[in-house]
């Protein structure tokens, strides 16, 4: 405890301790694998539509070992489909790239096959992702009546109480708040166009 106050601490708290090997698994390394056009543009468009940066992404999908155990018997039994693949280069944790490495070594699976499969998790999420879209896109339109609504109400006090009026700026204020707002919606749906063509 004299070491503690020493260096200005004043509580002796006992934590999980972490090992130089646990931080080097979090040490961000490069893999290139080569997969289908459709599964690499999956894993970026979940990314950018949900503003999700690649590399988190990649390590949820691929870290877990168990869920890696379960796609890889899965993949095992299933016919594989030859596709046409590229290759691409992604950022990940080095567990995941361990993860990775350890299933495809003990079920004798290609490390494109299990990424492959890994990433199709993303597709019931694009698709949920892709009905909320076209929601949100009838709600904008429904949004461009109800400010010319505002505007019309607008105009209307102000001929009425005159521009200085405290309605009138209140008024004026509410319709600036939900211009900014129209402008914040349009640019999460132009952001989420690119789902609609997957």
């Amino acid at each position: 405890m004299a070491e503690n106050k020493k260096n200005g601490w004043t509580i002796n708290i006992s934590l999980p301790k972490t090992t130089s090997s646990a931080l080097r698994g979090k040490q961000s390394v490069r893999a290139t694998f080569k997969l289908p056009e459709r599964t690499i543009d999956a894993i970026s468009i979940v990314a950018t539509h949900l503003g999700i940066k690649q590399k988190s992404l990649f390590d949820h999908l691929l870290e877990d070992i168990q869920t890696l155990d379960t796609i890889a018997r899965k993949v095992r039994e299933a016919k594989q489909e030859i596709k046409s693949r590229r290759q691409k280069t992604f950022v990940m944790s080095r567990n995941t790239l361990s993860s990775i490495e350890k299933i495809s070594r003990d079920f004798g699976i290609p490390r494109d096959t299990l990424v492959d499969y890994s990433i199709q998790r993303l597709m019931p999420i694009i698709e949920r992702e892709r009905e909320k879209h076209k929601k949100r896109k009838a709600i904008a339109k429904e949004l461009i009546n109800h400010f010319k609504e505002g505007e019309k109400i607008l105009k209307k006090t102000k001929k009425l109480l005159g521009d200085d009026d405290p309605v009138s700026i209140e008024l004026q204020n509410a319709m600036i708040a939900c211009v900014n707002s129209y402008r914040n919606i349009d640019a999460y749906i132009e952001r989420g166009n690119i789902i609609e063509g997957f």
